[in-house]
């Protein structure tokens, strides 16, 4: 017994051990995009890595077990902003203005290969959003986006060369007069200027592969020039496949002079595991905005045959405040109307 339960107890210190390397890594994820694929999973490392400390406060390693423990816990936290709605600290978000339009926007990977496209259709149908962020616009996906053609008549679609991993820009409001839809050169990224009631918003639809030993890293930076060039009012959606906390996410938000809204939680699941297990899963699904745009809201809808889940965002756009007439001018303007008095 005492044999089984000496390799149980070093078991657990390796798995420890093995643990906090990797939770350490995740934290120098700006130094090489390695580092960063263990930031992803920075969650369920912190959980794995308490599980396997707890038993240890009970021998000769208590004093390692406790450290692991404390480390766990400060991982974690670091991570609270993509734990679901009820824990979120709700002051994150803009609270909804009584006298101003609010706007949604849909976010969605549709899955290239989605066996149930009607729900997807009867989504927008309910949910009538403004504006719809796509991702996985497949051949097939661009046949069924026909049919709601008259109630978003303003598009874009951008193919990707694999003709799975395209992405998708749909608005039922118009797209602002003289501008002109684009995609990048390889079609990850739809990009157009949305007239929101007379107000000019950049709206971008985004799909970033996966991360190292993928190539995300370098298609972030191929894609820099995109992300500079949206205007001071913009908003992005995106399937980044990396979670908010992430340097890839930190990078994007750089480029493009972004904020990243909270998360709504874990919008991923393998598609295998059930439903319930949906806390496990990974929040890879981002907003971004920057300028007028206010976040009221970010939060998951149903499934609908993808291993994502639909997001919705509510926001509306800051009004413009009127600036003061210049002080040298109203002083000018002051002493040629006393002179006029005088004379």
């Amino acid at each position: 017994m005492a044999r089984v339960r000496n390799l149980i107890v070093s078991v657990a210190f390796v798995a420890m051990l093995g643990c906090s390397v990797a939770l350490v890594a995740g934290f120098f994820g700006a130094l090489h995009p390695a580092f960063d694929s263990f930031a992803h999973f920075r969650v369920h490392l912190a959980v794995l890595m308490a599980l396997c400390a707890l038993p240890l406060l009970a021998t000769s390693f208590r004093l390692q077990a406790a450290t692991a423990l404390l480390f766990a816990g400060a991982a974690f936290a670091t991570t609270s902003s993509a734990l679901p709605r009820l824990w979120q600290v709700q002051a994150a978000y803009v609270a909804k203005p009584g006298d101003q339009p609010v706007y949604r926007l849909l976010q969605m990977n549709l899955r290239f290969n989605n066996p149930t496209p009607k729900k997807v259709l009867s989504l927008i149908g309910r949910t009538n959003p403004d504006v719809i962020t796509l991702d996985e616009v497949s051949e097939m996906w661009t046949t069924e986006l026909g049919y709601i053609t008259s109630a978003y008549p303003y598009r874009i679609l951008c193919p990707y060369p694999n003709g799975v991993f395209g992405v998708a820009l749909l608005s039922r409001r118009p797209f602002a007069a003289g501008t002109q839809p684009r995609c990048d050169w390889r079609g990850a990224m739809a990009m157009a200027t949305v007239d929101f009631g007379g107000t000019d918003v950049d709206v971008a639809a985004l799909h970033l592969t996966w991360p190292w030993p993928r190539n995300q890293s370098r298609q972030i930076g191929g894609l820099s020039e995109e992300f500079a060039s949206l205007g001071e009012t913009s908003i992005m959606a995106c399937d980044c496949n990396a979670v908010p906390w992430s340097a890839a996410i930190r990078r994007v938000a750089g480029l493009g002079k972004l904020t990243v809204a909270p998360s709504p939680g874990p919008t991923w699941l393998y598609m295998k595991l059930p439903d319930f297990l949906r806390f496990a899963g990974l929040p890879i699904d981002q907003v971004f905005s920057k300028g007028a745009v206010l976040i009221h809201s970010v939060s998951r809808l149903e499934n609908n045959g993808s291993d994502h889940l639909p997001v919705m965002v509510e926001f509306s756009l800051r009004r413009e405040e009127k600036k003061p007439a210049d002080e040298d001018e109203t002083a000018t303007a002051f002493v040629t109307q006393n002179r006029k008095t005088r004379s």
